[in-house]
């Protein structure tokens, strides 16, 4: 009953206008007073851990800025194993494991498939029979994603759509949420072929904005496809997107490329740069 209720007023919410004023209200200058106290309420309601925040509270303009803070150097130290795949993101594994043909596991008994996830037939096509790792971000933690490993970015793909919220109810419940929501890929080419790094929008995400030419979310535009003829070299850790508000990242990777840690199941926690697999 609970559930419903739940679904039932997400359906009815303008959740693109209500993402579109929390991004305003987080990007809007306030009082410095009144600007350190939200920041403090907030950090202690999530427990936010402030002391690996690259800067003081009173240093950081906004409340975006607090929101998707570096850390201090040496925070996360990424795994320098060369056959290592790290997790790109601080979060919780919500699903991982093979790919059913083109689809990936959303919960127990709902899928979604990796074409409309990229939004592309043919971009999901060497993915066919993969494996994925889809990774929730809660409001506590870190909202930087990085590079899993080392490659060379070829694409950036833009996806508009809903803004869903990926709370534990809505991912049960709503077919195909992570392809129906507002998304950001970036496409590397790896060692081990194409990796997909999907930043999945979600109600109060105010934008997913990419760490070089500035590619945003939720500014009006159509779906696009930003190709580099020019391919950008990217190192295992380096920083590719970053959220303002938190929500999903999943990575798909090409059948046989690599093999995810055993230990790694639904809820596991993750920092990043941990390792989550091994190039086969």
């Amino acid at each position: 009953m609970r559930e419903q209720a739940f679904l039932t007023l997400m359906r009815l919410l303008p959740k693109s206008m209500l993402s579109t004023v929390v991004g305003r209200l987080m990007n809007a200058p306030i009082p410095r007073r009144i600007h350190r106290k939200s920041i403090a309420v907030f950090a202690k309601q999530y427990a936010v851990n402030i002391d690996e925040a690259e800067k003081p509270i009173e240093e950081y303009a906004n409340f975006a800025e607090f929101f998707s803070r570096r850390l201090k150097p040496g925070m996360r130290p990424v795994d320098v194993d060369d056959l290592a795949v790290v997790s790109p993101v601080d979060g919780c594994v919500s699903q991982l494991g093979d790919m059913i043909s083109d689809k990936c596991m959303q919960a127990k008994g709902l899928w979604f498939s990796a074409p409309k996830l990229l939004g592309s037939e043919e971009a999901a096509r060497c993915f066919l029979g993969g494996s994925f790792i889809t990774l929730y971000l809660s409001p506590r933690d870190y909202h930087r994603i990085h590079a899993p490993m080392e490659g060379e970015v070829v694409d950036i793909h833009y996806i508009p759509g809903e803004f869903w919220p990926v709370h534990p109810i809505a991912v049960k419940n709503k077919k195909a949420l992570y392809a129906i929501n507002e998304r950001m890929a970036i496409m590397l080419q790896t060692r081990i072929g194409k990796l997909a790094v999907v930043a999945v929008g979600a109600t109060c995400v105010g934008r997913i904005i990419t760490a070089f030419e500035q590619h945003a979310t939720h500014e009006g535009k159509a779906a696009y496809v930003k190709h580099y003829a020019s391919p950008v070299s990217v190192k295992k850790g380096e920083e590719l997107m970053r959220f303002e508000m938190g929500s999903t990242v999943i990575l798909l990777f090409e059948k046989d490329a690599m093999r995810l840690e055993e230990s790694l199941q639904a809820e596991s926690v993750v920092k990043m740069g941990q390792k989550i697999g091994k190039i086969s």
